[in-house]
Parts: C-alpha cells; structure tokens; sequence
C-alpha cells in the first residue's frame, strides 16, 4: 500500500519544488529591478538566472538557499555581472560588485569587488 503512494508522494515533492523555486525566481528578479532602478543601473535581459542551489539549516528550520546571477550596465555599455542571494524567499544579500561610494557602518565598505571574469563570489557572515 506504501509503494504506491511513493511515486505519488515523489511527484507532488518535486511539484513544490519547482513552483517554490519558480517563485523565488520572479521574487528575485522584482528585488534586482529594484535595486538596478535605485542604484542608476541598466537591468540587461529583464532575467535572473539560477547559479547555485543549495540547503542551510536556519533557526525557524531547514530553508533552501539559492544565489540568482543577473546582467546589467551601468551607462548602456557593456554587461557586467552581479548576484542574489536567497534564503527560502528572504533576501540574504544582493552584489553587483560596484565600490560602494560612502563607507558603511556595518564593514561592507572593505570588501572586494567582484571581476567581470572572476567565478568566486565573496560571501560575508551575518552574525546575529
């Protein structure tokens, strides 16, 4: 009886990871539309575009993480390429690799930014 309620149970598993992750995919991409209108920036393609997945445990339980890459321009020339992070659908944080013009208080100012050809994307640790 077990058995065949497995495939059933796999199936509707699978469904609702596909239709979390799809939303997390449109949540994702209204945040960099919003952050690349806030910040002057040119949202090339309009699309985020999966880059990794991956599980973390988190105090209210287990949440997928999923970082987004996405394209933009600063002056309607040439592509450059930042990220999203998303905890289940909370933002993490948002890089698009730009300096940051004012130092901030809480040591982002320090970090490097990311090239255009550099695979490894730096991640800080939120403390709480």
């Amino acid at each position: 009886m077990i058995s065949g309620f497995l495939p059933v149970l796999l199936l509707m598993l699978g469904a609702w990871v596909w239709l979390d992750g799809a939303r997390a995919r449109e949540f994702a991409t209204a945040l960099v539309r919003r952050h690349c209108e806030h910040n002057g920036l040119q949202f090339l393609d309009e699309t985020v575009a999966l880059a990794r997945i991956g599980i973390r445990w988190t105090s209210e339980g287990l949440r997928i993480r999923r970082m987004f890459r996405f394209e933009f321009s600063l002056e309607g020339v040439g592509r450059q390429t930042g990220y999203i992070l998303m905890l289940g659908m909370r933002l993490e944080a948002i890089d698009d690799g730009l300096p940051v013009d004012e130092p901030a208080d809480d040591g982002t100012a320090d970090r490097p930014a990311i090239e255009s050809g550099d695979n490894v994307v730096p991640f800080r640790r939120r403390d709480k």
